[in-house]
């Protein structure tokens, strides 16, 4: 094989003076990257959906952009141009396409609403809009590894260099998302982050141009040679188990971020933990990687060992997840402030992942070394690896989230993944790996022993994969507070969006819980909320007869909404399908079997996306999604969410939605009141209380300031046909409409004062997430509601009737009379 001139020889090495300063600007690459996917992601979930689908689709366009770049760089760009030159105009080009990504989002979004919907059109749709926001940029930002691979030798000790890029990068990725997420989303918008992820590219690009001015390149005259392009023989094991592996880890990193978003809550900064902890280890095992592939005699039987290896770290993950956090004696409410917490989770994220990262990390030098020999292309070799590595990562992260966690769940999910470990480990270790490739398979009794040996540390390691507890699905972060708590968990399911349990009291009182907390329950205080929230929806518009509720929850909201005899269409929109069959069979005694109610239809969905590519409209509209803190349930609170909303409602139409006042902060709750009165000026604030201390609220928001005729409302509930109405009302201690009207909490006129410092929440920032985030452990409600009733004054012109029930009202709103 031609191995080159020494005069390149010379060149090359003149050139390594270069390469630290190179990963010094793969570090701004690994940054700019990171921050364009959150907000890519945070951008086009708002248009496509939230739904596991949409996210797929997300996921695998922007890493097969990244996979084609790997690919194609090679074949595209010839190797006598420069390399840095070339890296320097994909950063420069990544730059300018991520400005115009942000440019172009209104059009985009346009566009959608045009040609999404439901179903195989509605998702081809999702794809294609995907693909022609994503495609460009991240095919330019998977060749950018591959570009810079020509700048050093395609030896193992010359592409041992190329894993201290792939380390820089990654270590530029830890910055990038955590940047990302506690700065530039929390407190400016996707336009900062943006600008900041174009100026780092610009910036590199700059450098990158300087450094091709200052050192000539003289390409591989063996570039173009069918042998320099070529699959190096006995290359095929190492690419099969590098894409085995990529498989692993990102179905790892999926099960490992739906378990520790259980343990930590799942809010947008505990996301943003996980993937640095994950980056962490990838990262710091590519740099040692790099070091050893230096001078490591068999590096594909090093990868080999790694899969061994990672075999053990998933076993040591399931352990910590399932056995060992969700007990530890952590209670964080007693933390002083987010950041205490923070760190905390920190290190529950690091002890977790690091372990499987750190292998996986290695992997990707090993495997570079593994196939790399004097006289190839490094952007062909390069590119190869990185693609396998890619393909592996888009199937496992696809076949996880999709497929495997809702239908076999995480512990045998978990299992899986330690299969395919093993899988990659036989293919290196026995026997192929160390005796040539698939064609030359020779089978020896040390092959046999190295396989069985393999086998049988896989099984046991599968064996300890425990089931996820009870405890930690039902209440989270909380778990170990409750270990001895009376009750029991009746059930425990993993759909594909989330995992739910339900709990029973031992008096009897039934629990929801989804996103590791109580979302829903049979105590009076929580029945209380749910029906007030499904009979203001109904009773106040003057004909109710199409209703909408977004999140199903216990059903309890959407049986007060089915059983208004003017109701005749109940479309209930919920993102898991397992909600619906686990709601019917333990609360329909609750819920008037409202999944039974001929009048209800479902649509599997998620709320926004629905409402976008519908175009029917409804009489009313009812929301109780997941808690403001849960990471993307923020879009269901957004001014532009509320908009939508609007044009959704028929004349005289009703909106209503829920507001917790704990677990939340007072920054959160303002910011939820005042977006929602931006959209809805005429809307209005219903308490629910314990005892008269602050809980929770409904919000109500009318397109037209029309009042509210006490008699009338009295009139209709003393109708027959309004006796199942009367009867739901007086069970959570609601004895009449002056009952109901009397929990009135204010509306914007009178809060204009004490909302003024509040912050809108918008698609562009989603600042609700950020706040209700940090207020997770906050417990205010109280407090809160205190505040707002200092603000309260009987508002004259909302009701109408005869003076008596006026009078009446008008002293228990004032204070002046008790209800």
């Amino acid at each position: 094989m031609n191995t080159g001139s020494a005069e390149q020889r010379s060149t090359m090495s003149g050139a390594t003076r270069f390469l630290p300063l190179l990963v010094l600007l793969f570090v701004g690459s690994g940054a700019a990257a990171l921050i364009y996917e959150i907000v890519w992601f945070q951008m086009l979930s708002q248009i496509v959906g939230s739904s596991s689908i949409s996210l797929g689709v997300l996921l695998a366009i922007f890493m097969g952009g990244m996979c084609i770049g790997s690919v194609g760089l090679s074949y595209v760009i010839p190797a006598r141009i420069h390399p840095l030159r070339v890296y320097a105009t994909l950063e420069l080009a990544i730059g300018l396409l991520g400005l115009l990504v942000l440019v172009a989002l209104p059009w985009v979004d346009s566009l959608y609403r045009l040609i999404g919907g439901s179903g195989m059109g509605g998702l081809a749709a999702r794809a294609f809009l995907c693909a022609l926001v994503l495609l460009p940029p991240t095919i330019l930002m998977g060749a950018t590894l591959p570009a810079i691979a020509r700048w050093v030798e395609a030896t193992p000790k010359g592409v041992s260099w190329l894993g201290f890029f792939y380390g820089g990068n990654i270590a530029g990725a830890v910055f990038g998302s955590l940047l990302a997420g506690f700065f530039l989303l929390r407190v400016h918008d996707i336009a900062v982050a943006t600008l900041t992820a174009v100026v780092i590219n610009l910036t590199v690009a700059a450098m990158g141009f300087l450094l091709a001015e200052l050192k000539a390149h003289e390409a591989n005259t063996n570039a173009d040679d069918p042998v320099a392009t070529s699959v190096p023989p006995g290359a095929w094991p190492v690419l099969v188990a590098i894409g085995l592996s990529g498989m692993t880890a990102l179905g790892a990193e999926v099960v490992w971020a739906r378990l520790l978003s259980l343990t930590l809550g799942g809010t947008v900064y505990t996301f943003s933990l996980i993937l640095a902890a994950f980056l962490i280890g990838l990262g710091t095992g590519s740099g040692v990687g790099s070091f050893l592939a230096r001078t490591i005699r068999n590096p594909r039987a090093a990868l080999g060992v790694c899969q061994l290896l990672v075999m053990g770290a998933l076993a040591w993950a399931a352990y910590a997840l399932t056995t060992a956090l969700p007990y530890w004696p952590i209670d964080p409410s007693l933390a002083s402030t987010p950041a205490n917490n923070f760190q905390i989770d920190l290190v529950r994220c690091l002890l977790t992942v690091t372990p499987g990262a750190m292998l996986w990390g290695l992997s990707f030098p090993f495997a570079l070394a593994a196939v790399a020999s004097d006289g190839q292309d490094a952007g062909h070799l390069v590119g190869r690896v990185y693609a396998a590595n890619t393909v592996g990562a888009i199937v496992g992260a696809l076949s996880v989230s999709l497929l495997l966690i809702g239908d076999i769940g995480t512990q045998q999910t978990q299992r899986v993944l330690i299969g395919m470990a093993g899988v990659s480990s036989l293919i290196l270790l026995a026997p192929s790996g160390l005796l040539g490739s698939f064609r030359q398979l020779t089978l020896d009794v040390r092959s046999l022993a190295r396989a069985a040996v393999i086998v049988v540390i896989a099984v046991a390691a599968a064996n300890t994969v425990a089931p996820v507890p009870g405890l930690l699905v039902a209440y989270g972060r909380y778990a170990a507070t409750w270990v001895r708590s009376v009750g029991d968990i009746i059930y425990v399911g993993e759909g594909t969006h989330a995992s739910l349990a339900v709990s029973r009291e031992t008096n009897g009182v039934l629990s929801y819980h989804n996103a590791g907390k109580i979302q829903a329950s049979s105590f009076p205080q929580d029945m209380r909320l749910q029906r007030m929230l499904g009979h203001f929806t109904t009773l106040v518009p003057d004909d109710p007869s199409s209703v909408l509720v977004i999140g199903m929850g216990a059903g309890v909201t959407a049986g007060a909404v089915s059983i208004d005899p003017r109701v005749d269409k109940v479309t209930i929109a919920e993102i898991e399908p397992l909600v619906p069959e686990v709601v019917s069979e333990y609360f329909s005694d609750h819920n008037f079997a409202v999944a039974d109610n001929p009048k209800v239809q479902f649509r599997i969905d998620d709320g926004r996306h629905f409402l976008l590519t519908t175009d029917e409209t409804f009489d009313a509209i009812t929301s109780d999604p997941l808690d403001p803190w849960v990471k993307g349930a923020a879009n269901l609170y957004t001014l532009e969410f509320w908009e939508l909303v609007r044009q959704r409602l028929n004349p005289g139409g009703v909106v209503t939605v829920f507001v917790q006042l704990y677990e939340a902060g007072i920054e959160a709750v303002k910011s939820e009141i005042a977006t929602f009165l931006e959209a809805f000026p005429y809307g209005t604030i219903w308490a629910n209380t314990i005892n008269g201390q602050g809980y929770d609220l409904v919000l109500m928001g009318r397109l037209e300031p029309t009042p509210i005729d006490v008699a009338a409302w009295d009139e209709r509930l003393r109708q027959p046909e309004y006796g199942p109405i009367r009867e739901s009302l007086s069970e959570v201690g609601i004895n009449s409409a002056l009952d109901l009207l009397a929990t009135y909490s204010g509306r914007v006129n009178e809060l204009g004062p004490w909302l003024e410092d509040a912050q809108i929440n918008r698609d562009r920032n989603l600042r609700l997430q950020y706040l209700a985030g940090l207020g997770i452990n906050r417990y205010e409600q109280d407090l809160i509601y205190r505040e707002m009733l200092s603000y309260i004054t009987y508002p004259e012109e909302l009701f109408v009737g005869p003076e008596g029930s006026l009078g009446w009202l008008r002293g228990v709103i004032t204070g002046s009379t008790l209800p």
